[in-house]
């Protein structure tokens, strides 16, 4: 019979294989696991210790993207998402092992999301797609004005189309360059919006606005041919109209709008805690899945252009 992992020859204290042959003894002794069990989780973490110890990285100062940096290589290795969520399971209780025993300073457990949320990487543009989306209204249009305005706006603000919907005439301060919108839970945040959009937001009110609000007291910002505020379905449908007219990928959406403000602002250096705050997450954790995005489109140009692959 083969022995458990947890009769192996201990390395030396303190190193991180040291702390997994503990973990395993815990779970043999207090937890009281069932053999195979335990030694699915010793095969599990072995890898995720060996991961970090190429990277002289030790488990016990890991930060939830280097976590997501692993499964992401569990991906790339061709697990399906149902073995990589259960290296997921492991590593978690080993985590709050650590944190338990004080080998580790704070557990990190509650903000890891689990690989079958985040694996979904949104679909985003190339700069010069999102400008070929941007340039698609005809301004001769009925209404071109108001649609290139909800456009730039987008992806400007980085706003979901119910936060736009939802935007009154004073909401935009044009002067300062700032908008406040209200997001899920009806909490408050300030948007920077930069100059091609506030012109074009600008063009809109002074012009095809005025003739939509035949009474002059609608208080919303983007109306529609009745003179109401526009409906969340309908901004879905325009965007979908100027995306088949720009040649785009049937999936893109007013989200995937969303999607290119976050990933071209970390693109260009933009701080991630200033990217949630923007984008309105309560969570970090939510937005880190942006640089995932950033990574993947830079191994793909690595790959394509590098001369040693």
């Amino acid at each position: 019979m083969t022995a458990l992992p947890t009769q192996e020859r201990r390395p030396p204290a303190g190193t991180d294989r040291d702390a997994l042959a503990r973990f395993l003894d815990y779970l043999t002794v207090e937890c009281g696991l069932a053999r195979n069990t335990i030694l699915a989780y010793a095969a599990d973490l072995r890898e995720f210790v060996g991961f970090f110890d190429t990277r002289h990285t030790a488990v016990t100062d890991l930060e939830p993207i280097q976590i997501q940096e692993f499964l992401i290589h569990l991906k790339q290795r061709g697990l399906a998402i149902s073995s990589i969520a259960r290296h997921l399971a492991a590593v978690k209780m080993f985590l709050r092992y650590l944190a338990m025993t004080g080998l580790s300073s704070h557990d990190i457990t509650s903000m890891l999301e689990s690989p079958r949320k985040w694996f979904n990487l949104p679909h985003t543009l190339h700069y010069k797609q999102v400008n070929a989306l941007l340039a698609a209204p005809n301004l001769d249009d009925a209404f071109g004005l108001r649609d290139r305005a909800i456009l730039e706006l987008l992806y400007a603000t980085g706003l979901r189309v119910s936060e736009l919907v939802g935007l009154d005439l004073g909401s935009i301060n044009g002067s300062v360059g700032y908008l406040r919108c209200i997001g899920k839970g009806r909490r408050e945040r300030i948007v920077p919006v930069g100059q091609a959009a506030i012109e074009s937001v600008d063009e809109y009110k002074h012009g095809l606005r005025t003739r939509l609000d035949r009474t002059g007291r609608a208080a919303a910002l983007f109306l529609s041919r009745t003179g109401r505020r526009l409906e969340r379905e309908a901004c879905w449908r325009l965007v979908k109209k100027y995306v088949a007219r720009a040649g785009l990928a049937e999936r893109t959406s007013p989200h995937t709008l969303r999607h290119c403000f976050a990933t071209h602002l970390l693109e260009g250096g933009a701080d991630l805690r200033m990217v949630q705050e923007m984008l309105g997450h309560v969570n970090v954790a939510t937005t880190q899945i942006y640089t995932h995005v950033d990574r993947a489109r830079l191994k793909s140009i690595h790959e394509r252009f590098h001369p040693r692959q």
